[in-house]
């Protein structure tokens, strides 16, 4: 073989072992690498209780209830289904009723979300793009005016 022939094969190598190496991170990660699930989506995937993931939807409108320090009751919604989330600590000054949030915790046997970290909207007119297409995705529609299937109203 010519070096330059053993240079050819050596690259091809190279390039075959760091693609199976990608594949192997990909493969090992394939759970985590979602960004958050509607609260629809933990029904249907049958989370278990105590495993981590990131719940993201919509604060419900009126269940914000403020416990003692600084213990929040909240509830996130997809307007299709509800989980009731319970916090503890400072909630970003743009945290209100009505607004995308992405919550980070785990799921009790009752089904309530226990947050160790809460991610609200950037702005009033902002919504991260993975939370609109995720709502859009069960139907529900933005903005004002907008109506929902099955009768259920924001």
């Amino acid at each position: 073989m010519t070096r330059k022939q053993r240079r050819g094969v050596l690259i091809g190598v190279s390039v075959g072992v760091l693609m199976v190496a990608v594949g192997l991170v990909l493969f090992a990660l394939r759970d985590a690498i979602v960004f958050f699930h509607t609260p629809s989506e933990i029904t249907e995937l049958n989370i278990p209780a105590g495993q981590r993931f990131r719940l993201g939807g919509l604060v419900a409108d009126g269940s914000v209830k403020r416990g003692e320090g600084a213990k929040v009751d909240f509830a996130v919604t997809d307007t299709l289904k509800t989980v009731p989330v319970t916090y503890t600590g400072v909630l970003p000054d743009l945290f209100r009723e009505g607004q995308g949030v992405v919550a980070e915790g785990t799921l009790t046997p009752q089904g309530v979300f226990i947050a160790d970290t809460v991610l609200a909207k950037h702005d009033e007119t902002y919504m991260p793009p993975e939370v609109a297409k995720a709502l859009e995705a069960k139907g529900v529609k933005l903005g004002k005016g907008a109506t929902h299937p099955e009768g259920v109203t924001q």
